[in-house]
């Protein structure tokens, strides 16, 4: 397929385009995503090309099911890419047709005009509203996440040392230290590769909330002292004076003493905030590094070129990229490709190749920029936060206002006695033996509640599958009659043995699981 209309009768199509950036390594869906989109029940049609810097060749798509042809895609009834549309190339997109990719609706408001003038329905990758159920298209959290990772490697390899510590024959060499300025995806990416390379990390960013996110991947969490009021789109805000005030005085502290530097702060729909200015940078170490992942958007470091590598009077390296995702072109394609999949599911629910976009949606509404001729750029705002604006700004007087659960220590009390009155009934006509278990169970059941009660919720699954294991007590008493005259005992008695047996093992292997997930490897 090329230019020209879909072949009538046969099933929609999403084409693929062959991005024409040249510093553009990445394409906009796998071999592998290519298979989902077809159990959609669309047909795909790749350009020839499209995937080959990504390491996936014609063949590969041929082999997935898809069409690969040596012209443009344009024509298709879906249109897919990893960067906007060209200005030159949308006039060859059909009236009514879909075109997927990111657009920065926020910077480039008159592509947008065009896509709409052409009657085209435009759906921006990185305008993803942050909220829990779109985290599965959110393209920006899959690139920064990648980036992260890639900026740590960089700066590992322009800093041209050892990021762990060593102690050999020769000497002894003191682990590297790496400031992560700003802690969103980008920035947990780089703090647990940096740690996982052996390097002290230091990490700050407005919200005080990533402080147990910052440890909990090994770094050290640097609190600015300042109230921030914090913005409920799930997106950054502008910082106030005082933060930035205080701010510059941790920069310049650790300016001097760390070896690397990586700094992630982004505003949307606005330049990069300043984060190191030229008299942090000059004062920093012969060697040190710094990566500043904002380059693009004109820099949080003085000096950063976008896409250059430059370094300074003192020799400080400043990596500006702005392909850091593109460095590893072969899986940031596959989670770009498995973005676009979920969006192509939820935007096609019948699976029979019918994309139906409803606009009361507000995942759905917040990608649309461009639909029925006219531009819906910006959308209607999402609150993402739990607490809102207002409630927030009132959090003083919130005990009062709080609802407290209620209780009812009567309802207890009334219940304990009767417990108490039902065991005594039992045990005066129970035979003696029956009592004294009944009473031992009684105390058994009482105890049990006040002391799990007051576990911590966190710690339920392991400690119920010890639990489990310490029941499994009771094999003690079936191994005592096992070996009985009656038939009926000893086989009783087997299955009791091998029944614990299994909760036994079952029950610390369960816990074993779960501690595992909280230790370190």
């Amino acid at each position: 397929m090329n230019d020209s209309e879909p072949t009538a009768g046969a099933a929609p199509s999403v084409g693929v385009r062959a991005e024409t950036e040249k510093a553009e390594t990445r394409v906009a869906l796998t071999p592998d995503t290519v298979g989902k989109v077809l159990g959609l029940g669309y047909q795909v049609t790749v350009e020839s090309g499209a995937g080959t810097r990504s390491g996936f060749d014609d063949q590969a798509y041929r082999d997935a099911g898809a069409e690969v042809v040596d012209g443009p895609v344009w024509g298709a009834d879906v249109v897919i890419g990893i960067n906007p549309p060209p200005a030159e190339d949308i006039r060859r997109l059909r009236p009514g047709a879909t075109s997927i990719s990111m657009l920065a609706p926020a910077l480039e408001p008159d592509r947008v005009a065009v896509l709409a003038e052409q009657g085209v329905t435009a759906l921006a990758m990185d305008a993803v509203p942050r909220i829990s159920r779109a985290q599965s298209l959110d393209v920006l959290s899959s690139m920064a996440n990648i980036a992260g990772y890639r900026a740590v490697i960089e700066a590992a390899h322009a800093f041209g040392r050892f990021l762990t510590g060593q102690v050999t024959a020769a000497g002894k060499v003191p682990p590297a230290k790496v400031l992560v300025a700003g802690v969103g995806v980008a920035g947990l990416a780089a703090i647990a590769a940096a740690n996982s390379l052996g390097a002290v990390v230091r990490a700050t960013d407005p919200r005080p909330e990533v402080a147990d996110q910052v440890r909990s991947l090994g770094g050290e969490y640097l609190a600015v002292d300042v109230v921030q009021d914090m913005g409920t789109d799930g997106y950054a805000k502008a910082t106030s004076e005082d933060y930035d005030r205080r701010a510059a005085e941790i920069y310049a502290e650790q300016a001097a003493d760390v070896d690397i530097v990586i700094t992630t702060a982004l505003i949307p729909g606005r330049p990069a905030p300043r984060l190191l200015t030229a008299e942090h940078v000059a004062s920093m170490k012969p060697g040190s590094v710094v990566v500043d992942m904002a380059a693009a958007q004109g820099g949080n470091v003085a000096g950063t070129v976008a896409g250059e590598v430059v370094v300074t009077d003192n020799g400080v390296t400043l990596i500006g990229y702005t392909d850091l995702p593109g460095r590893l072109p072969a899986q940031a394609s596959q989670l770009y490709g498995t973005n676009v999949v979920n969006l192509l599911r939820l935007l096609t629910p019948g699976k029979d190749g019918q994309l139906t976009l409803d606009l009361d949606d507000v995942v759905q509404r917040g990608m649309t920029v461009a639909h029925g001729g006219q531009v819906l750029w910006p959308p209607p705002p999402v609150s993402v936060s739990a607490t809102p604006a207002a409630a927030a700004a009132a959090a003083p007087a919130a005990p009062a206002a709080k609802e407290e659960p209620v209780r009812r220590p009567w309802l207890r009390a009334a219940g304990a006695v009767l417990g108490a009155l039902v065991l005594f009934g039992i045990t005066s006509v129970a035979p003696a033996p029956l009592a004294g278990h009944l009473t031992v169970f009684a105390l058994a059941v009482v105890i049990g509640f006040y002391v799990i009660g007051n576990v911590h919720h966190a710690l339920h699954t392991p400690l119920m599958s010890v639990t489990n294991a310490i029941s499994g007590i009771i094999v003690v008493a079936a191994l005592l009659q096992i070996g009985t005259d009656d038939a009926l005992v000893t086989g009783l008695s087997g299955a009791a043995v091998l029944l614990t047996t299994i909760n036994i093992v079952g029950g610390f292997a369960v816990t074993r699981r779960m501690l595992n997930m909280f230790s370190r490897s």
